[in-house]
């Protein structure tokens, strides 16, 4: 059986930004290349493997992991991928409803008592039905919602934002998968990589139709990125911690084996649009949660520590909130 690559972007002022192969406990960088979506585009223009050319780069320099994951380092942890020439080139977006305690969850924020199922219930129930069809067929169309860019990327370590005009932050942890289009409008999936989605549940819960502004918020993914991982059965904990004490924790699944949708059925509805589909276009697509805080009544407080860990994931994703406490602006178009 072979190891599970796993990958990590790292950045230093003076040397620049740097993709390095995990050998616990050391870093191995690579030569050459400052990014993984620039392996990527190499693997695709060589026709070789993600595995082959992470080979090709590799060089001799080792850094302490431990060191750099703590932040006592000048390198410092990036997103687990970008696109960093262009940001607007990669769309984050989800798929929400694929884990059976999200929609339970979602039913419970829009349903009122003695009420029949609600539209997110339903939608889950349509995914058991027919989100997970024969191979070479095609499924059950899943939710799906955009996030944004690749500015909205932040790495391990960095604070996630809940804006003056949102009325929450709170965590969910995901894996999302990461690909790349090649030049011909083929989709390629580079890997996986720990997540935290990271939305406004207060405002989703005053109606579902404001699920779509909800989720425009900034998210995390990293610290590493998994190369050829089997996305059948993971497991985790997810936990916030307040002043430095836990204040709650979960266990938490995802895989296609808890999950209502097939990994090539959610694949295929979100790159069924030839618009995701533009010649070497990145895509960070976050799979879905079945555990988060919001569900269990807890209301983060700014400078609360969100963590997310996967088992064979590599190291821990974690990220303070930061509540913006001014007041919402006025943002006033011009006419040209």
């Amino acid at each position: 059986m072979k190891e599970n690559i796993r990958l990590i972007q790292i950045s230093h002022p003076a040397a620049g930004r740097k993709v390095a192969l995990i050998k616990e406990p050391a870093l191995v960088l690579l030569d050459g290349v400052s990014s993984v979506y620039e392996l990527a585009i190499n693997a695709l223009t060589s026709q070789k493997n993600m595995r082959e050319v992470i080979e090709m780069y590799r060089g001799g320099d080792e850094l302490d992991y431990n060191v750099v994951y703590s932040g006592s380092s000048d390198w410092k942890i990036l997103p687990s991928f970008d696109c960093p020439e262009n940001q607007f080139n990669c769309l984050v977006s989800g798929t929400g409803l694929t884990h059976k305690n999200s929609a339970l969850n979602r039913q419970m924020m829009h349903q009122a008592e003695n009420e029949p199922l609600t539209d997110s219930m339903r939608m889950y129930q349509w995914g058991v039905q027919g989100g997970r069809p024969p191979q070479g067929t095609i499924g059950t169309q899943p939710e799906w919602f955009y996030k944004g860019n690749g500015n909205i990327l932040k790495a391990h370590g960095q604070p996630l934002f809940a804006p003056a005009y949102a009325n929450d932050g709170g965590e969910e942890p995901e894996v999302a998968g990461v690909y790349i289009v090649d030049q011909y409008g083929q989709p390629f999936r580079i890997g996986f990589t720990p997540a935290n989605e990271f939305s406004d549940h207060v405002m989703e819960k005053k109606n579902y139709l404001y699920l779509a502004p909800s989720k425009l918020r900034n998210c995390s993914i990293g610290p590493e990125l998994i190369i050829d991982m089997d996305l059948i059965n993971v497991e985790g904990i997810v936990s916030v911690s307040r002043k430095g004490k836990e204040i709650w924790s979960a266990q938490i699944h995802t895989g296609e084996n808890n999950m209502a949708h097939s990994l090539a059925n959610l694949e295929h509805h979100h790159f069924k649009y030839k618009e995701h589909r533009q010649p070497l276009q990145a895509h960070v697509h976050f799979l879905g949660a079945d555990a988060f805080s919001f569900g269990a009544g807890i209301a983060l407080q700014d400078g609360d520590e969100m963590n997310v860990h996967w088992t064979g994931m590599g190291r821990s994703l974690n990220n303070p909130i930061v509540i913006e406490k001014n007041q919402e602006t006025l943002i006033e178009v011009r006419s040209i």
